[in-house]
């Protein structure tokens, strides 16, 4: 049978999830939370599916939410973005990025990808008939190397694909960064993707810098975001995108014909909890926490810590202290021999390229990262 992706088969994340539940593993691979939604959200859905919220919402996503997302962004990044012409709600943030491909590629175009990446970009890219341009991002702290950025744009570039703060490794892009990248790609036809999706988990003091915050840097992006990720509801896969209208028309005219619309009640009860702002304000403080927990509980484990995770909920760890396997081989050996589940950092390379590291996910209940780290104290 024809195949558009012939190399792809199941994700890592699939494979790790159901090697975790097949041994009773704890599960530290897969980001999503184990603890609760807020009740007042869950509320909220809940009075708006008893109050009739139940039939297609507009396409472009009710316009309460979209006002409530439009004056959020002008509070947070300073910046004017029109709800009726440049925001449209999503089934999440991974259904937007391959919208956006889809918006603006054909068969030969070019886009440079910073690896390691999330694992869906390529695929989305070759999906398309465009091909990947994959450069590697600098070991340890992985920040951008911006020569060999330079280096790779040609007359085929179409986009430049870009993750701030960064899943898997946790760098949260700076000022120069968002600087640069503004320089090398003015005057010209690229596009920027911009996946935000953990804008508000940035750790330390760091600040989100936005593509929002650029205003010509905007003008040809598309810059994704998640509700998921920001109010711990990851199966609810909700998410929204905002570009410029000109950008915005063509996106909406590819997505009228993938979903058409979004979950209605679960916008009704997002416009809604969207005005608690210290939900998601109060983020960097409570992941910040919930990493410093992990990083104590893992201080007198084998493992060894390069870069503290400045952004996101992932932490990466090196086990070359514990043996030589591959990183997929040892993801595998210690789910079933020591019951805690990783990803595999080789995954999120397009070569497999493999620095002998994992990632843990440390957006969990402080008892489990307890429980995990307890297991893996065996190890040494």
């Amino acid at each position: 049978m024809f195949s558009k992706l012939p190399s792809v088969g199941t994700t890592i994340f699939t494979v790790m999830s159901n090697l975790a539940r097949e041994h009773n593993a704890i599960n530290l691979s897969q980001g999503f939370p184990d603890y609760a939604v807020s009740p007042v959200l869950i509320n909220y859905v809940s009075k708006a599916m008893q109050d009739g919220f139940n039939q297609y919402a507009p396409m472009i996503g009710l316009p309460e939410l979209r006002n409530v997302l439009s004056e959020k962004i002008r509070k947070i990044y300073d910046s004017s973005v029109d709800p009726q012409t440049e925001i449209t709600i999503t089934p999440g943030g991974t259904y937007a990025i391959y919208t956006a491909f889809t918006t603006i590629l054909r068969p030969g175009d070019e886009v440079i990808v910073l690896e390691p990446a999330y694992d869906s970009y390529i695929p989305n890219i070759e999906t398309n008939g465009a091909k990947a341009i994959c450069i590697p991002l600098l070991y340890p702290d992985y920040s951008v190397d911006w020569e060999a950025v330079k280096a790779a744009i040609n007359s085929s570039t179409k986009a430049i694909i870009i993750n701030s703060p960064h899943n898997p490794t946790g760098y949260v892009w700076t000022e120069e960064d968002m600087q640069i990248l503004d320089t090398i790609t003015k005057d010209t036809s690229i596009y920027i993707l911009s996946d935000e999706v953990y804008e508000h988990i940035t750790l330390d003091g760091r600040k989100h810098e936005s593509v929002l915050k650029y205003p010509s840097l905007f003008a040809r992006s598309f810059v994704i975001f998640s509700f998921g990720k920001v109010f711990h509801t990851t199966g609810w896969k909700m998410g929204y995108c905002v570009a410029p209208a000109d950008m915005m028309k063509e996106f909406r005219k590819i997505h009228q014909f993938l979903c058409f619309t979004v979950n209605t009640p679960m916008q009704v009860g997002l416009a809604k909890f969207l005005t608690h702002e210290e939900e998601y304000l109060g983020l960097p403080a409570f992941f910040e926490k919930k990493r410093d927990l992990f990083l104590d509980l893992m201080k007198d484990l084998p493992f060894t810590i390069h870069q503290k995770a400045s952004g996101s909920y992932f932490q990466l760890v090196g086990y070359e202290k514990i043996n030589d396997m591959p990183d997929k081989e040892f993801a595998f050996w210690l789910t079933k021999e020591y019951g805690v589940a990783t990803i595999p950092v080789s995954a999120f390379n397009h070569n497999g390229r493999d620095d002998k590291l994992i990632r843990f996910c440390f957006a969990k209940k402080d008892e489990t990262l307890e429980e995990a780290c307890g297991r893996l104290k065996g190890l040494g």
